[in-house]
């Protein structure tokens, strides 16, 4: 089928970069009356949390216009983090006793926003995204090269598809259906050429002798 689309690849994964950083810390009066009262102000680009030990047990921060708070466990190790980026983008992410991420969620200066969820090697596993346009997709990815190899997702108009990917992340298989209500399968080799497609045909009338 020649022309046959891509309907999944550009949306399959979240925006990258939007993860990590920390947080700085403000304290500033309600009011101005109660400014007048106690003018006091704190300020730092960095402050320490630390339990009755004085382990370090978080962090609220500002480096290179990345501002994020990270929240560490009894060992030391990060655990939780919020960060918003100079490009404006937000997300929260959760990490396992090995300091690896497990499980992201964002939102990115783009639009899209979603979850990402990670194996215990921290590679991408699976993502679930909607963007501006309304557009939603799932991804699953392989473990061994953190490539795409299906995604199922539903168009801006409504028009849901499935795509397989093979090892090298290349489309091999699509099935769809149009806004219309026809429904199409379309298969391709290792190059994106299409080798066979099947969209459903009208029937036509059988001529009457």
């Amino acid at each position: 089928m020649k022309d046959r689309r891509h309907w999944l690849y550009a949306s399959l994964a979240l925006a990258g970069g939007i993860f990590g950083g920390a947080l700085s810390g403000h304290v500033f009066p309600r009011d101005a009356e109660a400014s007048a009262r106690a003018a006091r102000e704190l300020k730092a680009q960095k402050f320490l949390l630390v339990d009755s030990g004085g382990n370090q047990r978080g962090v609220f921060e500002v480096a290179d216009g990345t501002s994020a708070v990270t929240l560490d466990d009894q060992s030391g190790r990060p655990r939780g983090q919020f960060r918003v980026g100079p490009d404006g983008g937000g997300a929260v992410a959760f990490y396992d006793q090995n300091g690896v991420k497990r499980v992201a969620l964002g939102e990115s200066p783009t639009g899209r926003n979603g979850v990402a969820m990670y194996g215990n090697k921290g590679r991408q596993m699976a993502s679930l995204t909607v963007a501006d346009d309304n557009s939603s997709s799932v991804t699953l990815y392989d473990p061994d090269t953190g490539r795409a190899r299906l995604g199922l997702g539903v168009t801006a108009t409504g028009e849901p598809a499935l795509v397989l990917f093979d090892e090298n992340g290349h489309d091999r298989a699509e099935m769809h259906v149009h806004a219309d209500g026809k429904p199409g399968l379309a298969l391709a080799d290792e190059n994106g050429k299409s080798i066979a497609g099947l969209p459903m045909q009208e029937l036509q009338p059988i001529p009457q002798e």
